[in-house]
């Protein structure tokens, strides 16, 4: 079987959230298949820099996805002879394909919060916008595959619930790297200091963990990812007086892990999620997390049995509620509890296990 993996939509110097999860499985498939000789895993790419950021790989480069020729883009792909092409993403064209065609749909975010990425073109924001005021575009462009994947199963009961596809729906889960060994610290308990990882967008409620310093006073609150001005602006008007809010605008992997290795918890206030990839990443750290009382996190971080739960959860529109959650952290004995949990709980998913349950799928399809 020679399987195809759509890696253009790979970030480079820093992976995204989707980047993450492609080159997460990626890295994974071709480690899993490296001594199988039914099976050939090559990736396609639409700039030479993506390919610093993938596993050795054969790469082929092709159109980028928001090239006007990507409802055309199979012309491309069929000369390669693929029996199986997987994209990370809902919207790789597929007119004229010769192969079987996996799809992913991360999340139905955009239905309820309809505001796009800013690094998308101007025409394409109108776009996404026009795309996600009716659910019969996502039909079509999931209904055009074989098989569809998703990242979780709160995912997968919305798209049952909607009726996006009558295509077989599969979750392939996001993961973390596991970290072996563990860093070593002293307790967290008292170390009075907040990591958020995430974008800035309307819907992930960034407002909220800033108005919770008004009833943590001594903490610090760490913003590590990349920031706009006019919304740094727009947040730091809302710090309360005397409290401690540390703009990052973005950091590397090395020092994010240095962060979270001394944090008392990772926060997110976020109205909405596909999976939650940062929760599980300070997970596998060994760090608890406060997060919205949702099913996506009650998935991710929630108990399982013989497994409690490394999270406290509250309600994103409280913010005294999300700073009660913290202070409960403060007592030594919770806190530890949480975080020797933490990576247990993280582990319940892997890359090694969503790859193979994408070489399963992509195998019952020819």
């Amino acid at each position: 079987m020679r399987f195809l993996f759509d890696a253009r939509y790979t970030r480079w110097p820093r992976h995204d959230g989707i980047s993450r999860y492609g080159a997460g499985i990626l890295t994974a498939l071709t480690r899993i298949t490296a001594n199988d000789p039914s099976v050939t895993v090559e990736a396609l790419v639409s700039d030479p820099r993506q390919v610093d950021m993938l596993p050795p790989v054969l790469t082929h480069r092709i159109s980028s996805p928001t090239s006007p020729a990507e409802p055309f883009l199979a012309r491309q792909v069929n000369r390669l002879t693929p029996d199986v092409v997987f994209s990370p993403m809902q919207t790789m064209g597929s007119w004229g394909r010769d192969y079987q065609l996996i799809l992913t749909l991360h999340d139905l975010i955009y239905y309820d919060h309809p505001t796009p990425p800013r690094d998308l073109p101007l025409p394409i924001r109108g776009l996404w916008r026009a795309f996600h005021t009716s659910y019969q575009p996502q039909r079509l462009l999931l209904n055009r595959a074989d098989a569809v994947a998703t990242v979780s199963q709160t995912t997968r009961d919305l798209m049952v619930e909607h009726s996006l596809t009558r295509r077989p729906l599969t979750v392939i889960p996001n993961a973390a790297d596991p970290v072996e060994p563990l860093p070593e610290r002293a307790s967290g308990h008292d170390a009075r200091t907040l990591v958020y990882m995430g974008a800035f967008l309307p819907y992930k409620n960034a407002e909220a963990l800033v108005r919770s310093l008004r009833w943590l006073p001594g903490y610090t609150l760490h913003l590590a990812s990349g920031i706009s001005p006019q919304r740094e602006v727009a947040l730091r008007a809302l710090i309360p007086d005397g409290a401690r809010a540390f703009f990052h605008r973005g950091i590397s992997d090395e020092d994010y892990a240095a962060l979270l290795d001394r944090a008392t918890a990772l926060v997110t206030a976020s109205r909405a999620e596909g999976y939650g990839l940062p929760v599980v990443e300070a997970l596998s750290r060994g760090v608890p997390v406060v997060v919205t009382d949702m099913p996506i996190f009650r998935e991710v971080a929630g108990a399982l049995e013989g497994v409690d739960s490394p999270a406290l959860f509250a309600d994103p529109d409280n913010p005294e509620d999300f700073a009660r959650a913290v202070r409960r952290l403060e007592d030594p004995v919770q806190w530890s509890r949480a975080s020797a949990a933490a990576p247990q709980r993280a582990a319940a998913h892997s890359w090694d296990a969503s790859a193979r349950t994408l070489l399963e799928l992509a195998r019952s399809l020819v």
